[in-house]
């Protein structure tokens, strides 16, 4: 028996050991300086293709030791098809374990109850782990929300593909800062390149991290990681009928090509096939696995079965995977703002403008042209416009609004 467990876990490691080589500490995403990593219990989710996986290796290579004491594994490995994570966790702790990192937890049955009972049983043990955008952290059975810290990661800003794409390390501004500051913020960049440059080549293919590989390829590993989504993900995770998964992926069509996509439910939900309430909860569930933005005119105590007033994709490069050269611009640029500024803001939808930020700030988004006459009798109005290097008074540039991570 304990033969056997050695070489278990010297084969998991050297497992380890081999993912490790690939990885370069060249860049790294702007998470990984938010994150506790002295927490005891720690979780990271998100997209498929965002970069998690990348993120705790980099994070291991860099801070860590590759010794004993230092453990990954991903969860979707055959070996745990027949043996428990608890028995692992159990021997790599009497084997001087100290770090275990687990990669794609939702792939692992009753994995919220078994991490909670290893955080409970062995306290020096410090667990990190990744999971689909659906991972439920509060569940009946096993409360992980009062012991783990968790974070939330999506693709790529615009500040961060700028420093993959052109090696430029621009700073992370807050909206406050840009807010106030957006004019000097903008001279400091532009003595560093032309932000307008790379900014298409984002919007098209650029918010995951894999845009550095096989360009061709790009947008079709990007259906391909929707249709894990819809076929894999939210049938196994939230019960979503799998016959339903086509007419769901029209209704992506729709949305990618419209200005923007404000819902007639009771059409839609005919169309589909399924009731009312059935069809508001799956926009619920898309906008819970990352491939969707919901707004809605007060979000505060929405639930299940409230209608969204807006729906966006996700990304812009979504947007481009469904609907290519028909991607409307309008669009394209609302979705690019909602995008990047939702990640630390809220966004609310409202009647005058086009988005309500912390109940505060009202943004209008366009081209180079557009003007503030929509919100002008407004509070705290701004307009957001793209084409423009440099903005003046309340109108900033688009492009800015890349640079909030």
């Amino acid at each position: 028996m304990f033969n056997k467990q050695y070489c278990i876990m010297e084969t998991l490691h050297e497992r380890f050991i081999r993912k490790m080589e690939g990885v370069s500490l060249t860049f790294t995403r702007s998470l990984m300086h938010d994150i506790r990593w002295d927490a005891r219990l720690i979780g990271i989710k998100g997209s498929r293709g965002v970069g998690k996986t990348t993120l705790l290796l980099q994070h291991i290579k860099k801070n860590l030791p590759i010794n004993e004491k230092v453990l990954y594994v991903s969860l979707d490995n055959i070996w745990f098809s027949e043996n428990k994570l608890a028995d692992l966790a159990d021997q790599f702790v009497k084997r001087g374990g100290e770090y275990l990192f687990l990669d794609e937890v939702h792939k692992y049955p009753n994995w919220s109850q078994e991490i909670k009972n290893i955080y409970d049983d062995y306290s020096h043990l410090k667990i990190v782990f990744t999971g689909s955008s659906l991972l439920e952290i509060l569940n009946a059975r096993a409360d992980l929300s009062r012991r783990a810290i968790v974070y939330t990661m999506q693709g790529l800003s615009y500040r961060e593909f700028l420093a993959i794409k052109a090696g430029v390390r621009l700073n992370i501004y807050s909206l406050e800062q840009i807010l106030k500051n957006h004019l000097e913020i903008s001279k400091e960049v532009n003595a560093q390149l032309r932000p307008l440059q790379h900014f298409d080549a984002y919007l098209r293919a650029g918010y995951y991290p894999f845009f550095t590989e096989i360009e061709a390829l790009y947008h079709a590993r990007i259906e391909e990681i929707i249709n894990m989504i819809l076929e894999i993900e939210l049938p196994l995770l939230r019960k979503v009928e799998v016959s339903y998964v086509s007419k769901i992926k029209q209704l992506l069509q729709i949305i990618s090509s419209s200005v923007p996509f404000i819902p007639n439910i009771t059409k839609l939900s005919e169309r589909i096939g399924v009731n009312r309430s059935t069809f508001v909860t799956y926009m619920y569930f898309l906008e819970e696995a990352g491939v969707t933005i919901n707004l809605f005119k007060d979000a505060d105590g929405i639930s299940r079965l409230q209608k969204p007033d807006k729906i966006y994709l996700e990304n812009t490069n979504l947007m481009q995977a469904y609907s290519g050269r028909n991607v409307n611009v309008g669009a394209m640029r609302e979705t690019f703002f909602l995008n990047q500024i939702g990640y630390h803001n809220k966004v609310d939808y409202t009647a005058k403008g086009d988005f309500l930020v912390n109940k505060k700030y009202t943004f209008e988004v366009g081209g180079i042209s557009k003007n503030e006459q929509q919100i002008k009798s407004l509070k705290n109005a701004f307009v957001t416009a793209d084409n423009i290097e440099y903005g003046m008074g309340n109108k900033i540039p688009l492009w800015l609004f890349g640079c909030m991570y």
